[in-house]
């Protein structure tokens, strides 16, 4: 049991983060807008599509991982990688975004991180 959900969650999160460099890359603005820190209508295409294939390039190489090389890599990955969110917390407290979405999404991406990078560990 706890093999199929560290297995899961680690899929879901890595599916997530394809999902979301396809979003950035296919729909920059309102992308922008859910991430919490909406994009200049006169610009910002190059940070847009930055943050696609970064988020798109980490969902696959967690998938890539988890497929090629195992749990314990991608443990480490998910470990590692949960700093991202975290920053992009700052980063949208910083520049004036709402809390609800720093905590709400960025913050809580990054304990679900954390906590399959511990199912991962512990399997």
């Amino acid at each position: 049991m706890l093999t199929t959900v560290a297995y899961g969650l680690a899929i879901v999160l890595n599916l997530l983060f394809l999902f979301i460099g396809f979003r950035f890359l296919t729909v920059p603005v309102p992308a922008a807008a859910g991430y919490g820190v909406p994009a200049k209508p006169d610009g910002d295409r190059a940070y847009l599509t930055i943050k696609g294939m970064r988020d798109g390039c980490y969902g696959l190489l967690g998938l890539a991982l988890l497929v090629f090389v195992g749990a314990r890599a991608e443990a480490w990955f998910m470990l590692v990688g949960a700093i991202l969110p975290f920053v992009d917390t700052s980063i949208v407290l910083r520049y004036g975004g709402a809390k609800a979405t720093a905590f709400g999404v960025h913050f809580a991406t990054a304990v679900v991180m954390l906590a399959g990078a511990a199912l991962l560990f512990a399997i």
